[in-house]
């Protein structure tokens, strides 16, 4: 069996999820667009920390959502609730509009999160595919970052011939209500076995799933795995964003497009490279299951893609610091090529130690735990900045991460290559 049949309609409509969900223009210029803004690094990370503690009080009632009344209809939450997010964005620009915006934005976090990994890994149990689940994760990744790539041209371009940030919210409403009309179009029968509750039944449910969660947390193999990839990304997802004022002190160290504002030429730099790094990453998402087939299993794969992201977190923090602008670039780039290589492996790895039924809810725990552990890595990061610079405070949370390491280490317990 190909790892991709090309009678496979549903893969097509899941890589344009993906690709459509990724089209998120402001995202290679946020941290830029909040300091232009007037923010500090501190308010930046207290922002963050909203955003996840907003997710992490909505993450249960969602998944149950999700679990009890539909995938498809969770989705469907998710996007209307992004659509909202972006509008508010773009109509104010002081920190308190902010906090309502990623509040709305949270919403659609929670709807999200967990659930369409649930649809996907649904859809190869109904077609007897489960074994394909690193290959066929990695290959609809692939396309989100294709998108990514893509998303970094269209932003630059909206900010060279714009001369404004704040437009790029606006545009990114276009994806979203495309991918809302493609979400809402997925089959019934990737909703999985639903269970049918009343309203007035809904704080019984509610009940019913944080047993099933408990159940979820006995499994000491399967919190491992929850807790290795939740960690990776939580560190990932909290320092990831700071590459953009580095990209812009390289930018405007070159000598090249010195006629135009410094926005547009940051944009430009910025713009490509992001496209490039975007394509690097799809490329390494489409070939997670060849990477993890150069370890003896999963588990090995995993723990050292942990331990290498650690390292790479800290040396692109030391090149920062000592201002080698385009040296911690690259190991930037290197590192997001490395989560999305690790990324489908978590997937995979998790999806082994939790039962079909309860695949929502389980992969929210996941989600959980990265909000929960990016709330409180965000405004540290943001004050450290403040106080010592973007490359001293990168330093900082690598070894924090590194030192994390011993408690995350996943024993091998399943999935092997042969």
């Amino acid at each position: 069996m190909s790892d991709m049949p090309t009678q496979d309609r549903m893969f097509f409509r899941f890589a344009l999820y993906g690709f459509l969900k990724n089209l998120r223009f402001y995202d290679p210029f946020i941290i830029l667009i909040f300091r232009d803004s007037g923010l500090s690094f501190l308010e930046i990370g207290l922002l963050y920390t909203i955003r996840e503690i907003s997710i992490n009080f909505l993450e249960i009632p969602t998944g149950m959502f999700a679990d009890a009344f539909g995938r498809r209809k969770a989705m469907v939450m998710a996007f209307s609730s992004y659509i909202i997010s972006f509008v508010i964005f773009y109509s104010f620009s002081d920190f308190s509009a902010y906090v309502l915006a990623m509040i709305c934005f949270a919403f659609g976090e929670a709807f999200r999160s967990g659930t369409h990994k649930a649809l996907i890994i649904e859809h190869l149990k109904l077609n007897n595919r489960e074994d394909q689940k690193v290959s066929y994760y990695g290959r609809t990744r692939a396309a989100s970052q294709f998108g990514s790539a893509i998303n970094a041209i269209i932003a630059a371009a909206l900010v060279f011939f714009t001369g404004e940030y704040r437009y790029m919210f606006l545009a990114a409403v276009l994806p979203y209500a495309l991918n809302f009309i493609n979400l809402i179009t997925y089959p019934k029968s990737l909703d999985g076995s639903l269970t049918q509750v009343k309203w007035h039944n809904f704080g019984e449910q509610m009940k019913l799933t944080l047993m099933a969660f408990v159940a979820i947390f006995k499994n000491l193999y399967a919190m491992k795995s929850i807790l290795s990839s939740a960690g990776f990304t939580a560190f990932f997802k909290t320092t990831k964003d700071y590459v953009q004022p580095i990209l812009q002190s390289f930018a405007l160290s070159l000598p090249l497009l010195v006629a135009f504002q410094d926005d547009k030429r940051a944009a430009i730099v910025i713009g490509i490279g992001f496209f490039i790094l975007y394509i690097f990453s799809s490329y390494s998402a489409r070939s997670a299951a060849t990477f993890a087939r150069r370890f003896t299993n999963i588990s090995v794969a995993i723990n050292f893609t942990y331990l290498a992201g650690a390292v790479m977190l800290i040396f692109a923090g030391w090149a920062s610091w000592l201002e080698l602008n385009l040296l911690s670039i690259v190991v930037f780039a290197s590192l997001h090529i490395l989560h999305n290589l690790r990324k489908p492996l978590n997937v995979a790895n998790i999806s082994d130690q939790i039962e079909s039924k309860m695949m929502a809810s389980g992969l929210s725990i996941e989600s959980q735990t990265v909000t929960f552990l990016t709330a409180i890595l965000a405004p540290i990061l943001g004050g450290l900045a403040d106080a010592l610079g973007v490359g001293a405070a990168l330093v900082g949370l690598g070894l924090l991460m590194l030192a994390l390491a011993t408690f995350v280490q996943v024993k091998d317990q399943s999935t092997r290559f042969e």
